[in-house]
């Protein structure tokens, strides 16, 4: 027995099991990362697609059960074709990046961030009325219209953003209706005025909102 109590038999015992823990940690970590790797967009860190669906589909759920209102902000970028074709890829990839980060930044600890695909994002704003959903996405509107982007590469380069906002169960009685009318919402201005925000079933959303 050594001086401390435990066996040579003792300590290859805790040396064995110090091992098994070390890798079942490792193997956790790993199982989290392929998780986070599934529901995460590679470029902006933010979740993907998928995950909003899945997330929309809790969110419907507990706004039945405890009558919650929850919104989407659909956010498209104008112009951002320019920037690729102007900059390259490589500066379009990191555009979204800090584009995302911004959104990201913006959000509530409750709120859940997306990008939608390209140059898309959607907001998702648990226990928030269609009001407060426009006050957050006209704070974005200008957030991203006053800010420089991409100011380490030298470019101080402007941007405008096309947002759309729908609520559940204000405007939409199913998942499919809400991205739907959120998603006709951005369109609207889009093809339009673009660098505006439109509210479903309601218009241009005004500054003084």
């Amino acid at each position: 027995v050594g001086a401390e109590g435990f066996s040579s038999r003792d300590l290859a015992l805790l040396e064995a099991l110090a091992d098994y823990a070390a890798i079942a940690i490792e193997n956790a970590r790993h199982v989290h990362r392929i998780h986070e790797l599934t529901i995460k967009d590679d470029c902006t860190s933010l979740y993907n697609a998928r995950h909003l669906n899945r997330m929309l589909d809790t969110e419907i759920y507990r706004s039945d059960r405890y009558s919650f209102e929850f919104s989407l902000i659909f956010i498209d970028l104008d112009h951002f074709k320019k920037v690729n074709d102007t900059h390259g890829h490589l500066m379009g990839s990191k555009l979204l990046a800090e584009v995302g980060d911004m959104i990201k930044d913006s959000c509530r600890q409750i709120d859940l961030a997306f990008r939608y695909g390209g140059d898309e994002f959607v907001i998702l704003l648990p226990q928030t009325t269609k009001e407060n959903a426009c006050k957050v996405a006209l704070r974005l509107h200008k957030r991203i219209r006053e800010r420089l982007w991409l100011q380490d590469e030298k470019l101080n380069a402007h941007l405008t953003a096309s947002i759309g906002i729908a609520s559940y169960p204000t405007d939409a009685k199913s998942k499919s209706e809400l991205l739907h009318l959120a998603d006709d919402a951005m369109y609207a201005v889009k093809n339009t005025t673009r660098d505006s925000v439109i509210a479903a079933k309601e218009g241009v959303v005004a500054q003084s909102v």
